[in-house]
């Protein structure tokens, strides 16, 4: 896989001044890291965020500091986007030493359809959004998957020591015995709706309904009518 790379420079501007440097498309980020002393520096976020959203926060990251010989490896973290313009505004590299472990928080995939929540018979419920994992660097996964297939009925469960995982390599700090996604009953409210869906007609049978008070309603009004002409040529 080839080396994603990001070039950064110094940055100079601190504090409530750094306003200015997103007005005009500029980031605001730090590097720290063990034995590492912090730097503060910016690149552009048209720079960023293409490779932000290659490699997540899992992924390492050659990054260049300009007027340095060596590139740092690095791992994205604490991304911090605007709430009204979705744009981001701050981030931390995280340097980190190839041969040495590192924790990270690994987001978690549900793939597969649940036959208990695809046949209703029950709601699948997700309860772990990301795995806390310890492992080198260049071991850490971009994702974790679950296959959700396995929950047939209500009360079907998996947990993290459910997952198939390379134990050489990936150490799992979330505690084992927290369950990720489970299949509950259904809400007493989606139990009513099931029940009215199977009594409701089907709509030949709600057509024939229909007729039928049709007719009913009009045959008293066709009688009366006959019965007025009579009247009338009786007087």
């Amino acid at each position: 896989m080839a080396k994603v790379k990001l070039v950064v420079e110094k940055r100079e501007i601190f504090g409530r001044k750094v306003k200015k440097l997103r007005e005009q498309g500029i980031l605001p980020a730090n590097i720290y890291g063990k034995k590492v002393k912090s730097q503060a520096v910016q690149l552009e976020v048209r720079q960023f965020m293409p490779v932000y959203r290659e490699v997540g926060e899992t992924g390492i990251v050659d990054l260049s500091l300009a007027k340095e010989k060596n590139s740092r490896p690095v791992l994205i973290h604490n991304v911090q986007f605007d709430p009204v313009t979705d744009q981001a505004i701050h981030a931390d590299f995280h340097q980190v030493n190839l041969s040495e472990k590192v924790k990270a928080e690994i987001p978690i995939e549900l793939i597969g359809e649940s036959p208990a929540a695809e046949q209703k018979s029950g709601i699948l419920v997700r309860l772990l959004d990301e795995l806390e994992v310890e492992a080198l660097p260049t071991d850490l996964p971009e994702k974790i998957e679950v296959d959700t297939t396995v929950l047939a009925e209500v009360g079907d469960m998996i947990k993290v020591e459910d997952l198939s995982l390379d134990k050489d390599k990936i150490r799992v700090l979330t505690d084992s015995v927290r369950l990720i996604v489970k299949i509950e009953p259904p809400t007493k409210l989606e139990q009513e709706k099931k029940v009215a869906e199977s009594e409701s007609p089907a709509e030949g049978e709600e057509a024939v309904a229909e007729e039928s008070a049709s007719a009913e309603t009009s045959q008293p009004a066709e009688e009366k009518n006959e019965a007025s002409e009579e009247g009338k040529k009786e007087k």
